[in-house]
């Protein structure tokens, strides 16, 4: 099995020469005095992926595919996801007070960020039916879906404060554009054996708490809003966040550097624009002849069916023109690396850099990364070698381990005529021989202007 971390870009962590390095620690060590980035180009990342199954496991030639999506059913649990993530840089730019000797760096991305974790038991139910589970709960906990679109408003600031340690930080401002959040839903449907009760079997609804909350979408639908409105939203939308980010990099010696960071610790607030739909409640049946003993009588199928709505709508309600605020909290993230740099001295006898450390040609290290998604952690650690051929090419290659996969394989590539930087990475580059087979794949890459140090 493999799973996509599209938001987790190890290939361009640790970076000392990418701006992009600063966006997921700003505490990183850099050697450039001053960068921009060109609008709309200067970075961008597409990933999606799933755990557990590829588009080859469902739709391959020969055989039956109702066999296929009934083995997939089984062999995914509760823990599998389905992910799709996009960013995109807007603008970017930074430089060096000379006076302060701090970085500062500001911009604007917009993102997208879907996760839908598979419904087991419902998945179940609504394939097999209950025949076969007697007195086996099918939990509504398993729906769990969060996805939204934001843009986000970002000032940086990264000082070294002595030759072994440098920090930064980063405050955020976030514009919703839509979201939707289905998470923490409760309850369980579960059908019972009861050879001493009134009937042999039992149905029961215990406990129902399933809610569903949107924000941004309503307007879309109501009123086709357009691709001004659109704008408009990630400009300056109704539905604000803030947060920030915190890193730092401490240097041991001349060889050894560990950094760590934290991401996106922040909510966004949702109060405009709302749509929420709840389903809550219990509800037990014991059989038609005994909840509706007219229908014995020579009653109407439909008076039964009219009679059994009204019953279930007045014990398990469905609401769907509600109006309520809520608070998403951000998806955390954590980084943390060990490196080792070796070879060839790219600062020479002179401790001149930005960093006021040494920087060697050749580096290899270890990175922990792990973000909170809404029903657990989800992890990955990575070994990797960076090598600088002189001040043109750079190149990163990884290996990348979690819990999904165990042969992730990434390379980035950085290259630089006078000022102008050029950069492309991507992982999973073994599946990419057949993207039908692949659960994951994904990309980044920018073009920015870089100064370094005169």
């Amino acid at each position: 099995m493999a799973q996509l971390y599209s938001q987790n870009k190890q290939l361009l962590y640790n970076v000392d020469d990418l701006p992009q390095s600063l966006m997921s620690n700003p505490g990183a060590s850099i050697v450039f005095e001053k960068h921009i980035g060109i609008p709309l180009f200067s970075g961008i990342s597409i990933g999606a992926g799933s755990s557990g199954i590829s588009t080859y496991d469902i739709f391959q030639e020969g055989g039956d595919i109702n066999n296929r999506i009934r083995q997939a059913i089984f062999d995914l649990d509760n823990r599998d996801t389905f992910v799709v993530n996009e960013q995109l840089e807007v603008f970017s730019f930074g430089w060096k007070n000379e006076f302060n000797k701090v970085y500062y760096s500001a911009g604007m991305y917009q993102e997208a960020d879907v996760v839908v974790y598979f419904p087991k038991d419902l998945a179940v139910l609504a394939y097999e039916g209950n025949a076969d589970y007697i007195d086996i709960p099918f939990k509504f906990s398993d729906l769990s879906v969060a996805a939204e679109v934001i843009s986000v408003y970002h000032f940086g600031m990264n000082k070294a404060i002595s030759k072994k340690l440098r920090l930064g930080a980063r405050a955020k401002l976030y514009m919703s554009i839509a979201n939707i959040n289905s998470t923490d839903n409760q309850g369980n449907f579960i059908t019972r054996t009861t050879p001493d009760g009134p009937n042999f079997y039992r149905h029961e609804i215990n406990g129902a708490d399933v809610t569903a909350n949107t924000s941004g979408l309503r307007s879309l639908i109501d009123d086709d809003a357009g691709a001004g409105s659109l704008l408009g939203r990630a400009i300056l939308s109704n539905n604000l966040g803030i947060g920030f980010d915190i890193g730092g990099t401490y240097t041991f010696n001349e060889y050894w550097t560990a950094t760590a960071s934290l991401i996106d610790i922040g909510a966004i607030f949702h109060t405009k624009d709302l749509r929420n739909y709840r389903l809550s409640g219990t509800h037990t049946i014991d059989g038609i002849e005994l909840e509706f003993p007219a229908l014995l009588d020579g009653g109407s199928t439909t008076e039964y069916w009219e009679e059994f709505q009204d019953e279930f709508e007045d014990q398990v309600p469905y609401e769907d023109e509600l109006e309520n605020s809520y608070t998403t909290w951000r998806p955390v993230k954590f980084n943390a690396s060990i490196n080792r740099g070796f070879g060839t001295n790219l600062n020479g006898d002179c401790d001149c850099t930005n960093s006021g450390i040494d920087r060697y040609a050749n580096n290899v290290g270890i990175q922990w990364y792990s973000i909170k998604r809404p029903e657990h952690i989800q992890g990955a650690v990575t070994a990797y070698f960076d090598k600088s051929w002189g001040r043109f090419l750079r190149t990163k290659i990884s290996y990348t381990y979690d819990t999904f996969s165990s042969r992730n394989i990434g390379l980035l590539f950085s290259t630089k005529i006078n000022k102008f930087n050029v950069y492309l990475a991507t992982d999973n580059i073994l599946d990419y021989a057949n993207l039908a087979k692949a659960q994951s794949a994904s990309v980044q890459f920018g073009f920015q202007l870089v100064f370094d140090p005169k």
